[in-house]
């Protein structure tokens, strides 16, 4: 078994004292590599840190979280523009791809608690929807109770977006097939597929009537330290518990455990440019 884990938030300080065995016991798991979103400039800083010290295995993001979006937002968007104007200056050989932003991510929209900062939230993902569209770099979408916002702003670019992730995806059929719509953008999936309350599996099969190549537009994700899978819920989430979610999907679209992990690679060195 050999996947990848599209997100996970391993410069979080829940591993900070293992970080190393976390590693080693996804490279034993299959875990071939590991994206890193950050939500704002400290984590994309440290996203970039990290791959470094790992080159070839964890790939960066840089972006500001909705949930991060406060009084210094326009500060924060600033400076990780920065970033991304100084990444885009590296044209050495030499640097390892790992240790290049590969993302503008964590970035999109979130009303689940509240609106308080509902404007400046709309106005920093639309501002990161335009870095998108300059850097070529694809988008790692987070959003909740804000689908039809973030879909109107998507449908400025449409024609000139480069493509993402929307990621922890967990809505029915017909929130996925108008994400589906946007071109080479996808479903991330990661441990609420496995929850036994959970609509996602019954929308995946929904989804296949109309879908038949859906796999092709889905990948892995953990959203680790958090949302660890059946039957390990409740602890701390780690890239080596992926292989729950490729079981449960795989019994889900009737193929083989092979067929998900092969696929959603494909999938993600298509989205991601590697």
């Amino acid at each position: 078994m050999h996947y990848i884990d599209t997100h996970c938030h391993l410069d979080g300080e829940e591993f900070a004292q293992d970080l190393e065995a976390v590693i080693q016991r996804a490279r034993e798991a299959g875990c071939e590599k590991i994206f890193i979103p950050a939500i704002d400039l400290k984590s994309s800083e440290a996203a970039l840190q990290l791959a470094q010290r790992y080159p070839g295995y964890l790939y960066p993001m840089a972006g500001l979280h909705p949930e991060e979006v406060r009084a210094d937002w326009r500060e924060q968007l600033v400076a990780i523009k920065a970033m991304l104007k100084a990444q885009s200056s590296l044209q050495s050989k030499a640097a390892e791809p790992s240790a290049k932003l590969k993302a503008i991510g964590e970035v999109g929209l979130d009303f689940y608690w509240s609106r308080e900062f509902e404007q400046e939230q709309l106005q920093a993902f639309e501002e990161q929807v335009r870095w998108s569209v300059e850097t070529r770099l694809p988008l790692m979408i987070h959003c909740r109770k804000a689908q039809n916002e973030m879909v109107n702003i998507l449908k400025r670019y449409a024609h000139d977006l480069p493509g993402g992730v929307f990621h922890c995806f967990t809505g029915n059929a017909q929130e996925a097939i108008q994400l589906l719509a946007f071109d080479n953008f996808v479903l991330g999936i990661g441990g609420v597929f496995t929850f036994k309350k959970s609509n996602l599996p019954e929308t995946i099969r929904t989804l296949l009537t109309t879908h038949h190549s859906l796999l092709s537009r889905i990948v892995l994700e953990t959203d680790a330290p958090y949302m660890a899978p059946v039957p390990l819920r409740g602890q701390r989430n780690e890239p080596a518990n992926i292989r729950y979610i490729i079981t449960r999907l795989a019994e889900t679209l009737g193929v083989n455990e092979d067929t998900v992990c092969e696929t959603t690679s494909v999938n993600v060195a298509r989205i991601f440019s590697l």
